[in-house]
């Protein structure tokens, strides 16, 4: 075995022990740790990356133990999952960095270590759900990842931390336990844990007629769990309270990694376990096409009538999460390289407009109404800088990563007859939208206030780590905007190798 294939298991490992060591410092100590486990991590990912694209088959699977499936355990790297965990520590790393000073700010100082705690258990978690080749281990790691999700908002000073952690909590462990009662079922059909042998079973019980109808309820479960977790419409409400609640870097976190860790594992099942042509003989897709399209429209109304920034930016991440159901229950190859991007897209930019945004409210004593924010963009050139490149991304305007998914998924979106004119109406109007919110936010913050009133005048000097961090955000989200070709053929040869693993 080549060293290489013991990376993605040391990586989960290296998470856990970070996690543990960080009982035994403080506050910015604490911090260090994350910060070299990120980069650590990264470094592995990336060679994980470069190993499967040199080598013949483009994947390989870890055996843990000393026993063959189905006894023992397993894990598995192609080309998507160490893509995506180095896309999830590229972003956690930065939304930590950037959002350092507010942490030491929102966060008591006895309980920072515990929030480096958190990001690593997040971290580890996320790791595992990438890599996992096992459905019940699979579950194990949702549980962790939404213990430490809940755990890095409560850990805010905020007076509405405790009430957004508790609702989060009630919708994770709806999501949860629809997924537990999935596989339990699913278990209890095909005898099976591991993703080749769950496959293998579910596609000759299909073939063949049997089960069809509790495997079909089965895989519901599974599915409508996860989407749940992710923030699907209608189960987004949750969305305000906790991203606009949370310390900016655990807002970006949330919204920029941990859902999108719960829809990466959703695609490893759908592909890996449930099997792609029984996925869309399910007919569970066109169920994901329509709450997919729903939540674009929903999302984009909510964020017009608030009147409130963040969670302005909370409710658009639902219409965001919509274009990624939208590519998943259009069920196409074209749409679902489509959909990955809309993942890379939105995590590189709405982490960036959390950090943005409080560099914003810092200039008004942290107030986040429309009014007071008016001219906060003078106060502090940098953030209002970022803001705008996030605005702009998300608007899908050319250069930025956010036109890309959008182009894709109206190349997508021919061809399908019905489905056609509902995903380019969706598209439309879900644009239109988003350019009603986003200029009304941007010609806010530059505007002249109608009010003067005492101010603070951030600049770079002040926050020097925030400054870069968000300005380097800014840069990779032009980068993955204007060199988008090499990452969807990464995305299309990663989705091959799904289709052909078993």
């Amino acid at each position: 075995m080549d060293f290489i294939m013991n990376l993605p298991f040391a990586t989960i490992v290296l998470s856990l022990f970070c996690a543990v060591i960080c009982f035994a410092f403080k506050d910015k100590k604490a911090r260090f740790v994350s910060y070299f486990l990120l980069i650590a991590s990264g470094i592995m990912s990336a060679s994980v990356i470069f190993y499967n694209l040199s080598s013949e088959s483009g994947y390989f699977v870890y055996r843990m133990g000393h026993y063959d499936a189905p006894i023992g355990n397993e894990i598995s790297a192609g080309l998507l999952e160490p893509s995506f965990l180095l896309l999830f520590e590229v972003v956690m790393l930065l939304s930590l960095m950037g959002g350092s000073h507010r942490i030491m700010r929102d966060v008591e100082e006895e309980k920072q270590k515990y929030f480096a705690i958190m990001v690593n258990l997040t971290h580890a978690s996320l790791a595992a759900l990438c890599y996992t080749n096992d459905i019940f281990t699979g579950y194990v790691f949702i549980e962790v990842c939404t213990i430490a999700s809940c755990s890095l908002l409560m850990l805010s000073k905020r007076t509405r931390a405790l009430v957004a952690a508790t609702r989060y909590m009630i919708f994770s462990l709806i999501g949860s336990s629809l997924v537990l009662v999935g596989i339990i079922l699913l278990y209890s059909i095909t005898g099976h844990l591991l993703f080749p042998q769950l496959y293998e079973a579910i596609g000759t019980l299909w073939s063949t007629g049997e089960y069809t109808f509790p495997l079909t309820i089965a895989l519901g479960l599974i599915v409508s769990g996860l989407a749940i977790k992710s923030g699907m419409f209608p189960f987004h409400f949750w969305m305000p309270d906790t991203y606009g609640t949370a310390t900016p870097s655990a807002s970006g976190i949330l919204s920029g990694v941990v859902s999108k860790g719960y829809i990466f594992l959703l695609l490893k099942i759908i592909f890996r376990v449930i099997g792609y042509e029984v996925f869309l003989d399910s007919k569970i897709h066109y169920l994901l096409f329509l709450f997919g399209i729903c939540g674009m429209i929903v999302g984009s109304v909510s964020a017009i009538k608030t009147n409130n920034i963040n969670f302005m930016i909370a409710y658009s991440s639902a219409a965001q999460i919509g274009y990624i159901y939208m590519g998943l229950g259009l069920g196409t190859k074209a749409a679902i390289v489509a959909a990955l991007f809309q993942i890379v897209a939105h995590s590189l930019t709405k982490p960036m407009l959390f950090l943005s945004v409080s560099g914003l409210s810092d200039t008004v004593d942290g107030k986040q109404d429309f009014a007071t924010l008016r001219s906060s963009a003078h106060n502090n050139i940098v953030a209002a800088v970022s803001y705008s490149a996030g605005a702009l991304s998300m608007v899908g305007i050319p250069i930025f990563a956010g036109f890309i998914p959008k182009l894709l998924f109206s190349i997508s979106a021919f061809g399908h007859g019905i489905k056609t004119y509902l995903m380019l109406i969706a598209l439309a109007i879900s644009t239109i939208l988003n350019v009603l919110y986003f200029l009304r936010t941007l010609i806010n913050i530059y505007s002249p206030a109608k009010v003067e009133s005492a101010r603070k005048t951030i600049r770079f000097k002040n926050v020097p780590t925030f400054g870069v961090i968000v300005l380097l955000m800014s840069a990779l989200n032009i980068l993955a905007g204007l060199r988008s070709q090499p990452i969807v053929s990464l995305f299309e040869k990663g989705l091959e190798l799904f289709i052909n693993i078993r």
